[in-house]
């Protein structure tokens, strides 16, 4: 779907991938509804993009919240008459520990959050964007919805979660106006752990400058996932390491289990 002329809804649209999602879509053409928990992160977005704000809408709230989200597709329409497409891309992560290790409040933040949050959201705009001669939903699942990260089990499940629902939503749509995508980002440069309220695993100067030369900059992520949407594309991966890890754990789920345990050793110690 050309994004141009377009409506759209973007959740976690205060920083990382969101914001520079919102930022894509204006460039692009599409008017954007800003989503986010917070109304500080909406500000900054509106300051950024300049004079695309004429285009832009702040809307501060926690996805979570279900009564909350049934009201936003009116406030959107209030905003800007009508409603083409949505992008679920608000998320958290959880502590970097193991199951054993993981309290139930935060095991349930970060379901309600990752999995609730993106339900909340399609099924209350699905029924306006099922009205569209053309719409769009696009859900952020993660490479950790696809393949298992220690340290980050309910995180991954969550997502897991959204992936299945997503390609659930895709067939149960395919004779319909709507086009569905799931996105499988790889590793980013974002500040979702902060975010998240997470503190940061310990790791060495070195290993720090190794892993942020291989994320992706978000504003590239965005860019990759706006291409996908406009290609229909069925599933979206932004960065090689996401590609590179869906191939080979759909060649050998056991040594790429293995292979990712390696790597994430040391942030469990």
């Amino acid at each position: 779907m050309n994004v141009q002329n377009k409506v759209f809804v973007v959740t976690g649209a205060g920083g990382g991938i969101g914001g520079e999602l919102v930022k894509t879509l204006l460039t692009r053409g599409a008017t954007v509804a800003a989503v986010d928990l917070k109304e500080e992160s909406l500000q900054k977005l509106t300051e950024r993009v300049g004079k695309d704000a004429e285009k832009l809408s702040t809307h501060a709230l926690n996805i979570s919240d279900r009564d909350a989200v049934l009201k936003l597709p009116q406030a959107v329409k209030k905003a800007h008459d009508t409603i083409d497409g949505l992008i679920n891309c608000a998320g958290i992560v959880q502590p970097f520990v193991t199951i054993n290790d993981l309290d139930f409040d935060v095991i349930e933040r970060v379901i309600n959050v990752n999995l609730y949050g993106t339900l909340n959201m399609t099924k209350a705009f699905l029924p306006h964007l099922l009205d569209r001669p053309e719409a769009y939903v696009a859900n952020v699942s993660s490479m950790g919805g696809f393949l298992p990260v220690p340290g980050q089990s309910i995180y991954g499940a969550s997502k897991a979660a959204v992936k299945l629902m997503t390609e659930g939503l895709y067939a149960e749509l395919l004779d319909t106006n709507v086009h569905v995508s799931v996105v499988f980002p790889g590793a980013t440069a974002t500040n979702i752990t902060k975010n998240s309220g997470v503190d940061a695993p310990k790791a060495s100067a070195t290993d720090v400058k190794k892993q942020s030369a291989m994320m992706l900059p978000p504003d590239r992520a965005a860019e990759m996932i706006i291409n996908g949407i406009e290609k229909d594309a069925f599933q979206i991966f932004t960065g090689k390491d996401s590609k590179l890890m869906n191939r080979l754990y759909r060649l050998n789920p056991a040594f790429a289990t293995k292979f990712i345990t390696k790597r994430m050793k040391s942030l469990l110690e």
